[in-house]
């Protein structure tokens, strides 16, 4: 049974329920009329920078990130909060270097655009590699973080899980990208309604800000429990985070031109722009809106530790993550409860589409369509839709194995995990796009040694952690492994780099008419810059993502 919610809470989570199955049904029917591949998977390319950019953004923000992004609040980890901020700044560079390129050679996927950059090789690389990141990262944490909030609110976890996915596949397999896009936005704007919402409320019980700072300073006369300005401090340095300012500012934009740029799980939002002025301005629009989860989805996390020193919410700081749903379900009022937890709901259904839709269009484009080129329309249509309908039962056999495997520390586990498979993928495309004379050779040689290093990486930490085996922390295993995850990243792009370039330079460029669409050229818009409405966009995120470092800065080194 459903605790702590009114007959008001419940009504309000079922008008959401209604209003995106009804969304959904609409643009199942609005596509009816031409059931293409182009309108199931790029929702017929026809979508402006609003429905664009308000997908990015919903598609992005999970119930994994905002449950992890409140928990790093509610635990002090204000450097976890860089990843957010520094997404606005790498958002920019998909619109003004990645975006053109994309639209113009007409891909529907990331490797499809590799194969027409490198080979056919590193196209098929990309596409195994991505799907089974959606299914092992993506979806099992979106499903593991929707999980906490469902049992939260007293859902059983299978209950609320299957219910969820279910939906979410239902209505994806309706409407293909055009249902995920218009969802997305509606969700986007209940989440930020919510999130908003959960924030004032809790800032005005406490008192305003000087009353939650006050807090948190008589807390630090614990031992152990953090000052108020430690909880703002952005920029920490090694011995002191797990978020090192060097890597935040090196090592992160890597893991965002590779998430942001050239995953197909959030690249394929831009794809379906009407043209790049649109998909462009969609992409800065999301850059702003990825300023927001500092204040609505961190500072939450800060408010229910405040909360939690008053004894006013309960929850276990080792499991942190469980702050934001503590909050909502045992502070907030009726009816503003069900709205929140509508909010959460959203994150989750939202990001869980993209995942299933971007999985089903690498499926169907590049493996379906390879192997069976005459293929009609409908034929990759009715694949895709039941692509779609695997990926559903595959998520939910893969939760029980998820449940057991994750802990605490939701973000910290997705971001690590990123940081080992996506400094070779971003060394091949974004080197790929400036130098002509790099090739197919080093780009495949790049890819899987990169990956191999990362694996390693990867497996052998996950051993050692589970005491499996036992590496001397003097031994070289041991400095390998004791070297921080982003600053890992750094190291393996600019070692991924080198190959890259060290290998193209022992072959054969490929030719001008191959490199013409997906290179730049002397006469690209790149040096036709113009004080258009967007550069001057661009210039004002980019203010406006310095002021928020000068502020949290000047906060944190204030309460210190």
């Amino acid at each position: 049974m459903i605790s702590n919610l009114s007959i008001w809470d419940i009504s309000i989570i079922l008008i959401y329920f209604g209003i995106i199955l009804w969304i959904a049904q609409w643009a199942s029917k609005s596509k009816s009329e031409s059931t293409g591949a182009v309108d199931y998977f790029l929702a017929g390319k026809s979508q402006g920078w609003l429905v664009v950019g308000a997908s990015l953004f919903a598609s992005n923000i999970g119930s994994e990130i905002i449950l992890g992004v409140s928990g790093a609040g509610a635990r002090g980890n204000m450097p976890m909060a860089n990843f957010e901020i520094i997404a606005a700044l790498v958002l920019i560079l998909l619109g003004w270097v990645f975006v053109p390129f994309y639209l113009r050679t007409g891909v529907y996927t990331m490797p499809e655009f590799l194969e027409k950059r490198y080979s056919k090789a590193c196209r098929n690389y990309l596409s195994v590699v991505s799907i089974l990141a959606y299914v092992i990262t993506k979806i099992s944490l979106i499903i593991f973080a929707g999980a906490l909030v469902f049992e939260t609110i007293g859902v059983p976890f299978w209950t609320g899980a299957i219910i969820t996915v279910v939906a979410t596949g239902f209505y994806t397999v309706l409407g293909g990208l055009k249902a995920v896009i218009y969802t997305d936005m509606v969700q986007a704007f209940i989440l930020l309604l919510g999130t908003i919402l959960v924030t004032l409320f809790g800032l005005y019980e406490l008192g305003g800000w000087d009353g939650m700072v006050q807090v948190i300073d008589m807390a630090s006369e614990q031992e152990g429990n953090p000052s108020a300005g430690r909880f703002f401090n952005l920029w920490r340095p090694m011995a002191d985070t797990e978020y090192p300012w060097t890597g935040m500012l090196f090592g992160a934009p890597i893991l965002g031109i590779w998430y942001w740029c050239t995953d197909q799980y959030i690249v394929q939002r831009a794809l379906s722009a009407k043209d790049v002025d649109n998909a462009r301005k969609g992409a800065l629009f999301a850059g702003y809106l990825k300023l927001l989860p500092v204040f609505i989805f961190f500072l939450p996390g800060v408010i229910a530790y405040a909360l939690l020193q008053k004894g006013e919410i309960s929850f276990s700081m080792e499991n942190a993550d469980q702050a934001l749903p503590a909050m909502i379900t045992e502070f907030l009022p009726m009816g503003l409860k069900g709205l929140a937890i509508a909010g959460l709901l959203a994150a989750l259904m939202s990001s869980l589409s993209s995942a299933f839709n971007s999985s089903s269009t690498l499926l169907t484009i590049d493996f379906y369509q390879k192997y069976r080129p005459k293929a009609s329309q409908k034929d990759l249509v009715r694949f895709g839709q039941g692509a779609t309908i695997v990926l559903v039962i595959v998520s939910l056999g893969w939760i029980p194995f998820m449940k057991s495997l994750m802990g605490g520390g939701i973000f910290h586990y997705l971001q690590s995990v990123q940081a080992y498979i996506s400094p070779p993928i971003a060394a091949v495309f974004l080197f790929g796009l400036f130098y002509k004379w790099i090739n197919a050779k080093g780009a495949i040689i790049t890819l899987w040694t990169g990956f191999i290093i990362g694996i390693f990486r990867l497996v052998t930490e996950f051993l050692h952690n589970e005491g499996t085996i036992t590496v001397a922390r003097d031994s070289l295993l041991g400095t390998f492994l004791e070297v921080n995850f982003l600053h890992f990243a750094l190291f393996l792009f600019l070692f991924c780099g080198a190959v890259l370039m060290l290998v193209s330079k022992t072959g054969v460029p490929q030719s001008k008419e191959v490199l013409e669409l997906v290179t730049f050229q002397k006469s690209s818009s790149i040096d036709k810059f113009r004080w258009t409405v967007d550069a001057k966009l661009t210039l004002l995120l980019i203010v406006l993502v310095l002021l928020i470092w000068w502020l949290f800065s000047s906060w944190g080194i204030a309460g210190n």
